[in-house]
């Protein structure tokens, strides 16, 4: 009713459908109508089903269709003349505003319960609710804007329960520190990769090229003698250092002792590894012993299928993970389906309970922190759904991390910046051409991007501007 009538008084033509009995609105909802008769709005009564027919005709032809049939309280699909309604909108072509949260949608799970409006815009009241930001729902969110209705900050500090927060723009970019004049490449950070395996070394060069191009001022790529002048010859900024090996191309287990007495910052490990027993008390040494922060991806994580009881951060040693929801399940013990249709809540489980920065990746990357502190991602595009680019994110948190010192930050900024590399490489590559090396050139650009201070500070700069798609 308020929409309507400020739409009336900036002079656009206005009509209000009611799916209830004009006696039955009442409070503030029926203040609000009754001030309506001040400006010219039309208000239908469209209680009952026929009358409803009688009027859809008109509205297919209107230019925009405001959604404010529920609130945020729906806990069961839409049935009868609401699923009627919702479907009958859906299908007249009319672009919908919905007010804060699609009608049909659940303000508490990011699971399609139903049927519901599929908007092109919506408005989210004071904070953007969980279904706004993760997929499956989220397809149907469109642009997001989030209103700021007048809660303090107080109000939304103190609720109780573990912290959500979406990585936006304006955040990142204030986890970005210039660099000092003096600065040289020891306090840059220095990366040991150990990746690659016969067959695999791509992976260990892509997992440099991430460390690289996100700053890191040394990057050491170890990986099995066999491979080390594939990646050496792949990009010439790389130091190199061959590791022993099995028959199969794969490291074995002695190899950890070498790697243990490398001077670094940061050990990132998993990248085309392979598997087998060497690899696995190789990975299982570096996680016991390792005193400097550990990024652990891929085969690393395939190590400690059905057994994590030695999968732990410690006071000192940060160690994070970063699956893609397939290795999330083998850690977890459940089926992929419901890793991701739970995915803030088994990051979080599993971060909490195991002491260590989990990066869950995938449409709607979650990392989630020891403490049970929770962000969402919302760059990148399905065009990065393609071999090799989870092992450029390998390299990129763990440069940041060589740099911040904060395991947290590290993997927020990591994977924002990774995501927005990519959204910069589709619109050049499109999303079927895009590869994992394309996304090399965009970190700069995507930097410079994050730094520029004409850009703007909204929210919805880093959310859904369509189903599936989100740009910068």
């Amino acid at each position: 009713f308020v929409v309507a009538r400020v739409l009336a008084a900036l002079g656009a033509d206005v009509s209000v459908y009611l799916l209830s009995p004009v006696k039955e609105i009442e409070g503030d909802a029926g203040l609000q109508l009754s001030r309506l008769k001040s400006v010219d709005v039309s208000v239908h009564d469209a209680a009952r089903s026929e009358d409803w027919r009688g009027y859809i005709k008109a509205i297919t032809g209107v230019d925009v269709v405001v959604d404010a049939l529920l609130g945020t309280g729906l806990a069961r699909p839409l049935d009868g003349y609401l699923r009627t309604v919702v479907n009958d909108l859906n299908a007249c072509a009319v672009p919908i505003v919905s007010i804060d949260v699609p009608s049909g949608l659940s303000a508490d799970t990011a699971s399609l319960i139903g049927e519901s409006i599929v908007a092109e815009l919506t408005v989210a009241l004071g904070a953007p609710k969980f279904p706004l930001l993760m997929l499956p729902a989220a397809a149907r969110v469109g642009k997001l804007v989030v209103a700021d209705i007048g809660i303090p900050d107080f109000v939304t500090d103190s609720v109780v329960g573990p912290s959500v927060k979406v990585i936006t723009r304006a955040w990142a970019r204030t986890l970005v520190v210039q660099r000092s004049a003096g600065m040289h490449k020891g306090d840059c950070g220095r990366v040991l990769l150990v990746a690659g395996s016969t067959g695999k070394a791509g992976a260990a060069c892509l997992a440099g090229l991430g460390a690289l191009r996100s700053g890191a001022g040394l990057v050491t790529v170890a990986t099995p003698r066999s491979c080390q002048t594939i990646v050496s010859a792949w990009m010439p900024e790389y130091m190199t250092l061959g590791l022993n090996e099995t028959a199969r191309g794969t490291l074995r287990a002695e190899s950890a002792e070498e790697i243990l007495e490398e001077s670094c910052d940061v050990i990132a490990v998993g990248p085309g590894l392979g598997r087998g027993k060497g690899v696995s008390d190789f990975v299982r040494t570096l996680v016991k012993r390792s005193v400097v922060p550990l990024v652990l991806d891929a085969d690393a994580l395939n190590v400690f299928g059905g057994d994590t009881t030695e999968l732990y951060g410690r006071d000192g040693r940060d160690l994070i993970i970063t699956p893609h929801p397939g290795e999330m399940s083998r850690l977890v013990g459940m089926p992929v389906e419901e890793v991701q249709a739970h995915r803030i809540e088994v990051a979080r489980d599993f971060a909490t309970a195991h002491q260590l920065f989990v990066v869950l990746k995938g449409a709607r990357t979650v990392v989630a922190t020891p403490d049970g502190a929770v962000w969402i991602n919302g760059t990148g595009n399905p065009g990065m759904a393609t071999g090799g680019t989870g092992d450029v994110l390998t390299g990129v948190v763990a440069a940041w991390l060589g740099q911040m010192k904060d395991a947290g930050m590290a993997c927020c900024l990591g994977v924002f910046l990774h995501g927005f590399a990519g959204d910069l490489a589709v619109a050049t590559c499109g999303e079927v051409a895009l590869v994992a090396s394309d996304m090399g050139k965009y970190f700069g650009p995507a930097l410079l991007n994050l730094v520029d201070p004409s850009m703007r500070d909204e929210l919805v700069e880093t959310l859904p501007l369509e189903p599936h798609r989100l740009r910068a």
